[in-house]
């Protein structure tokens, strides 16, 4: 994938929730300082049955960053679809998005955020 995408697992060492959300804002820090366009985010979505709470925190989260005009949108991988629009919009600004594994799997264990 080229230099203005960049993938990050939050779901690795099965983390708390605020310690999940404190580290995708650092790396939402990161990632603009290196000039990253799109970030994709695996926060899993709670297959055990229970769970799930790093998933609805994290969209959460990004509502807030949206409305604020911190972001400029998030995707959920449920809708990360070239049917939708704001999936459409962000294929326009990151080409490597066009391969993405999970462009049109409708998983909701990732979501997509767009920075720029």
């Amino acid at each position: 994938m080229n230099s203005n995408f960049r993938e990050i697992n939050l779901e690795e060492g099965k983390p708390i929730v605020d310690i999940a959300i404190r580290r995708l804002t650092g790396e939402i820090q990161n990632s603009r300082q290196m000039g990253i366009v799109v970030l994709k985010v695996i926060h899993g979505y709670g297959s055990s049955g229970t769970g799930g709470k790093i998933r609805i925190a994290v969209r959460r989260y990004l509502e807030g960053l949206k409305r604020s005009g911190q972001i400029r949108q998030y995707i959920p991988g449920e809708t990360f679809t070239i049917f939708d629009a704001g999936t459409r919009e962000a294929l326009t600004l990151c080409d490597a998005l066009r391969r993405d594994r999970d462009l049109e799997r409708h998983n909701n264990g990732i979501t997509v955020i767009v920075l720029s």
